[in-house]
C-alpha cells in the first residue's frame, strides 16, 4: 500500500532535518578539534642565538680533502686559531680563520646571516686567496645540529654542498663539509674542523 503523498513529504521532510542537524553537530565538532589543534601548534623557533654558543677564541685543527670528488682519499692537516665576534646585536657574526701546516696556510672570513622571516642562517665564506665569498649555505640548528646546503659548480659540474655542526659542548663543537655530485644520494666529506677552547 502506498503512503499518501502529505505522508511521503513529511517523512522526506523529517530525515533532511535529522541529516542536517547531524552534519551541523559534526562540524562544530571538527571546528572544536581543529581550533584546539591550532592553538596547541608549536611556535616556531627563534634562532638568532644560534651560534652564541661559539663567540670568543678557539683552537682549531683542521683537515682537508686534497682533491674532493676525485676518488682522492689524500689529507692535509692544519693547526690554528678561529675567532668569532657578534655583529649587528647578535642577528649577525663574524669568523675568522687562520691555519696553516705542510700543505700552507688557509686565511679565511665567514659572515653569517640570521634572517628571522625564514628563521635560517646563510652562511657566507670567503678565503682570503679568492678574495671572494662563495655562495651562501642556508639552513638551521634543529636539536643542537646545525645542517646547511647550497648548490653550486665544482669542476665545471653541479654539485650539493652540506655544511654541518655538530658535537657541540661549551669547550668543544664539530664543522664537516661535504659534497654530493648525485643529487644527494651520497655525500663525500671533504673538511673536518674541531675547535676547542
Amino acid at each position: 500500500m502506498k503512503a499518501p503523498k502529505h505522508l511521503r513529504s513529511c517523512f522526506l521532510l523529517c530525515g533532511l532535518i535529522v541529516a542536517l542537524q547531524t552534519s551541523q553537530a559534526f562540524a562544530q565538532s571538527s571546528s572544536k578539534t581543529v581550533g584546539a589543534s591550532l592553538q596547541q601548534a608549536p611556535k616556531e623557533r627563534d634562532g638568532q642565538k644560534d651560534f652564541d654558543f661559539e663567540i670568543g677564541t678557539w683552537k682549531t685543527h683542521l683537515r682537508r680533502l686534497v682533491k674532493p670528488l676525485t676518488g682522492s682519499t689524500t689529507w692535509v692537516e692544519y693547526e690554528g686559531s678561529t675567532v668569532v665576534r657578534k655583529v649587528l646585536d647578535g642577528r649577525a657574526n663574524l669568523v675568522e680563520l687562520k691555519v696553516e701546516g705542510p700543505a700552507g696556510r688557509i686565511e679565511g672570513l665567514s659572515l653569517r646571516l640570521y634572517n628571522p622571516e625564514s628563521r635560517q642562517w646563510s652562511l657566507n665564506f670567503a678565503n682570503i686567496a679568492s678574495g671572494t665569498l662563495s655562495q651562501p649555505t642556508i639552513g638551521q640548528f634543529k636539536n643542537g645540529r646545525g645542517e646547511f646546503y647550497d648548490q653550486e659548480t665544482f669542476g665545471g659540474r653541479a654539485i650539493y654542498v652540506r655544511f654541518v655542526i655538530s658535537d657541540v659542548t661549551p669547550n668543544s663543537c664539530r664543522f664537516e663539509q661535504a659534497f654530493s655530485n648525485d643529487g644527494g644520494k651520497t655525500w663525500e666529506v671533504n673538511w673536518i674542523a674541531i675547535d676547542t677552547r
